[in-house]
């Protein structure tokens, strides 16, 4: 058990943050252990097809063998919500020593780094394998996922003011336990109590932790990951596209052209197709681009268009 002993100071200096950072570190889980979340497993599929097999190998190896993350990895944001290249930055300068100790205590499998150039090649690594990996894997749907982090954070500042510590921590996790001043997190590899002493305590909400989750060495400053709320709906698709209610949003003529943009083609193609003058579709087409509904790109004398991601899922047919 890791326990926090919070004064009323510690209390009131209690924030939230939101780290792009940590839901990268700690959806690597996922990747190691399928049956960790159900929840997840439409996300990793869809992923799995994205990444480089060595990138996958190394990340998921920095996972202790109890899913336990080495601490460097997950540094505590200094506001409320860093970017990943902010956080990151912090990770490429982590001491060596500090690597080769974090390892250790999370419980790494496999041989550890022997010395500190070891270790320095190894983070220099793993920090660029990130890098891949969060622009593939988490980088699209992080605007969901922020949305979701935020709600619960609104939820939670809620239920502090409404009922203080103990209606704060009442729902966060059976593992939580809030008594006397004391934040006992049980079922954890590490067992340390921590005196706040001052520092405040910062939690996170993450979409991917399945459970309370504090840094696993008692020198780290306070800080708590919890399982958000709503995870369940972050990955349900949604409702077939209507193609009435397409032609209502855009008007006919462009729901037309987005249709026959599945292919590229030049705007003389698409106004012989359409049956109208090339001025007229150009006309459209300058709208659609402008919304970030198609792309162009020049070949040759001609340019051609097609539609973006976004509106691949407006023209999709009905399921």
């Amino acid at each position: 058990m890791i326990s926090f002993e919070l004064s009323v100071e510690d209390l009131a200096d209690t924030r939230f943050a939101i780290s792009s950072l940590n839901e990268t570190i700690f959806s690597l889980r996922v990747l190691r252990d399928p049956g960790l979340s159900a929840l997840h497993l439409p996300w990793r599929r869809s992923v799995l097809a994205r990444l480089d097999p060595a990138d996958v190998a190394l990340l998921v190896g920095v996972v202790g063998e109890k899913l336990a993350l080495p601490d460097f990895l997950t540094p505590r944001p200094a506001v409320f919500a860093p970017s990943f290249e902010e956080e990151l930055a912090i990770v490429r300068r982590a001491d060596p020593r500090v690597v080769r100790h974090d390892l250790e205590a999370a419980l790494v499998a496999g041989p550890l780094p022997a010395d500190d150039a070891s270790a320095v090649r190894l983070r220099d690594a793993v920090c660029e394998a990130l890098v891949r990996y969060w622009t593939l894997a988490l980088a699209p749907t992080w605007p969901r996922m922020r949305l979701l982090l935020e709600a619960d954070m609104t939820y939670r500042a809620r239920q502090l003011a409404v009922g203080g510590a103990r209606l704060l921590f009442a729902d966060m996790h059976p593992n939580l336990r809030w008594q006397d001043g004391v934040l006992r997190i049980d079922k954890m590899i590490g067992r340390h109590h921590v005196v706040v002493s001052g520092r405040g305590l910062l939690l996170l909400p993450s979409v991917f932790a399945h459970k309370p989750a504090p840094p696993v060495s008692p020198d780290e400053p306070p800080s708590l990951v919890y399982p958000s709320r709503g995870v369940a709906t972050l990955w349900e698709a949604g409702p077939s596209p209507d193609p009435a209610a397409l032609t209502a949003l855009l008007g006919a003529p462009r729901a037309r052209l987005l249709r026959l943009l599945e292919e590229p083609l030049a705007t003389v193609e698409l106004a012989r197709r359409l049956r109208v003058t090339p001025s007229a579709v150009s006309q459209h087409l300058r709208v659609l681009y402008a919304t970030g509904l198609v792309t162009r790109t020049r070949d040759g004398r001609q340019v051609l268009y097609r539609r973006t991601p976004l509106a691949d899922r407006l023209a999709a047919p009905p399921r």
